[in-house]
This record gives C-alpha cells, sequence and structure tokens, in this order.
C-alpha cells in the first residue's frame, strides 16, 4: 500500500472501531513478531527448524517427551523474554476505552494479558505456553518452574500430585481444540459488529471460520495483515503494515475523537 492508501485504511478502521459496540479482535503470529516471537509457518518460521511432536507421539513414548522438553528449553528464550509490542497494546487500550468485546488468538505467548488485557477478555483457541499441565490430572503449574526442572535434568518434568508427565498447555498437534474456548470464540464471532483480524492469513480451521461467520451475521471485517489472507475478498478495509503500526495510528485516530 502506498501512504495515502495506508492513512485511509488506518481512518476507515477507526471510524469503523468509533461506530461499532461489540468489536471482536482475532490475532495471529503476526502481532507477536513485533515482540521477537519468530513465526511458526513462514519461511524461516518455527517448524522448519524444529519436528513438532504429535500429541499421540507424547502421550505413548517417553522418548517424544524427552525431545519435547529439549525443545522447549532450547526456544523458550523467545517466550521468556518477550514482552508486548504496540499491536498488544493498542488492543489493551480498547478495552479500556470500553470498546472491546474480546480478543480471540491463535498466539500461546500470553502476551495480550501482559498488554492488560483481563484474563476473562481474552479467549486463547490454542492453549498458553505460560502454563505446563499434567496429562493425567491436568493439574496445571506455571511454566517457569516446570522448565527450570527440565533444564536442572529432569528428562520429564512430571506432576506433584499423581505422577503423570507435564506438557505445555498450549495445543500440540493432533490435539483437539479446547471444546470451551471454541465454542465461546464461535458465539462472539458471530453477535459482533466489527471483526478485526490482526497477522493472520486464516489458513487453519476452524479458527479460520469466525470471521466469515461474523461477516455473514452483519459484522464489519477488517483485515490488518502484511500478506494476503484467505478473506481478502469479503473484507470491508484491508490494511497492509506491521500490527503495531497499524494499530497505534488506528487508536490515536479513536482516542481524539471518543
Amino acid at each position: 500500500m502506498n501512504e495515502r492508501e495506508l492513512k485511509e485504511a488506518v481512518r476507515q478502521v477507526a471510524e469503523f472501531i468509533l461506530e461499532s459496540k461489540r468489536i471482536v479482535v482475532f490475532t495471529g503470529a503476526g502481532i507477536s513478531t513485533e515482540s521477537g516471537i519468530p513465526d511458526f509457518r513462514s519461511p524461516g518460521g518455527f517448524w522448519e527448524r524444529y519436528t513438532p511432536i504429535y500429541y499421540d507421539e507424547f502421550l505413548s513414548s517417553h522418548e517424544a517427551r524427552k525431545s519435547y522438553w529439549q525443545m522447549h528449553c532450547e526456544t523458550s528464550k523467545h517466550w521468556a523474554q518477550s514482552q508486548p509490542n504496540a499491536g498488544h497494546l493498542a488492543i489493551a487500550e480498547l478495552e479500556r476505552l470500553d470498546k472491546l468485546d474480546c480478543v480471540i488468538t491463535q498466539n500461546v505467548d500470553g502476551l495480550h494479558q501482559g498488554a492488560g488485557n483481563t484474563p476473562e477478555k481474552v479467549i486463547e483457541l490454542h492453549g498458553t505456553n505460560r502454563f505446563a499441565e499434567c496429562i493425567r490430572c491436568r493439574r496445571r503449574y506455571p511454566m517457569e518452574s516446570a522448565r527450570a526442572r527440565a533444564e536442572a535434568g529432569e528428562e520429564v518434568p512430571t506432576c506433584d500430585a499423581c505422577g503423570g508427565p507435564l506438557k505445555g498447555a498450549a495445543v500440540f498437534f493432533g490435539e483437539p481444540m479446547p471444546q470451551r474456548e471454541t465454542s465461546e470464540a464461535m458465539r462472539r464471532s458471530t453477535v459482533s459488529d466489527l471483526f478485526i483480524v490482526v497477522g493472520s492469513s486464516l489458513v487453519v480451521y476452524p479458527a479460520a471460520d469466525m470471521p466469515m461467520r461474523a461477516k455473514q451475521a452483519g459484522a464489519k471485517l477488517a483485515l490488518i495483515n502484511l500478506g494476503d489472507t484467505t478473506m481478502d475478498a469479503m473484507a470491508d478495509v484491508l490494511l497492509r503494515a506491521p500490527a503495531g503500526r497499524a494499530l497505534s495510528s488506528i487508536l490515536d485516530i479513536v482516542r481524539d475523537r471518543l
């Protein structure tokens, strides 16, 4: 987009926000790359450098569980050292301005909560890396404590309550999506009047269904992403810019008009 087109798209999204009462923001990996967290699927992304461990492998194989924790310890710096960026902060400001119904996120980094969104406003479709959980009793532990045990030499940290193996509370490949979160995200999408996608190419289902459902139910659809998405043809406005820059510019207008 040239500068004139960019400014017009920013203005249009700001106008939509000012006119709306039930805003849903849907975020993907693109919002967190500005915080130093690498994308998973893009060239050079996470899955080009590491082999994913599937859920059934983790359940059935000690070696798979051991490999997971080795990989997690090697890559945890991306999550442990990351901080919310301007995009996360802008979305948190939407909540403070009483313009946000909820955030639906595909990310597992917890940066929306870190930016100031209340946990009740954040629907984590793919779980979270902020916690480890037991695969038997589902008890949760802060990820920092589980990772410290692995780094100290415990091949597979186990649950203090039942002895079951711990895994990250993020959804693994082949693991069912969390039913409650998915159902609530679908419901919130269909009752929204503005659905803003930030940093997602919308290729992963069922998450990619949500903007479609919102649009079909009558919501305006705004797409903020550097690349193409599967919903470009249905969008009311396309904004090709980094998430932090785009959202900060949008909030500057919204703040001045409220």
